[in-house]
């Protein structure tokens, strides 16, 4: 008889919402040509993303977006 592996811990699951890195949705939720949301200014893939990053890669994704958005958006 084999020993049985030993079970291994379930993968951290990270919420949606953050206390360190709020979502920088705005509920405008459009893309342009290229894929990025005209509201938050993240990429799609980053938007399907942001439920399991954690606060490190959410801060990634949101500096990102911010150099994506227009000098003229507020």
């Amino acid at each position: 008889m084999t020993e049985a592996a030993a079970a291994r811990p379930p993968k951290p699951l990270y919420s949606n919402v953050s206390a360190a890195v709020p979502s920088p949705c705005t509920s405008v939720c459009r893309l342009d040509e290229q894929k990025v949301c005209l509201g938050c200014f993240r990429h799609v893939e980053d938007i399907r993303e942001w439920r399991s990053a954690d606060d490190d890669r959410r801060r990634v994704i949101c500096a990102q977006a911010q150099q994506r958005k227009p000098a003229s958006h507020p």
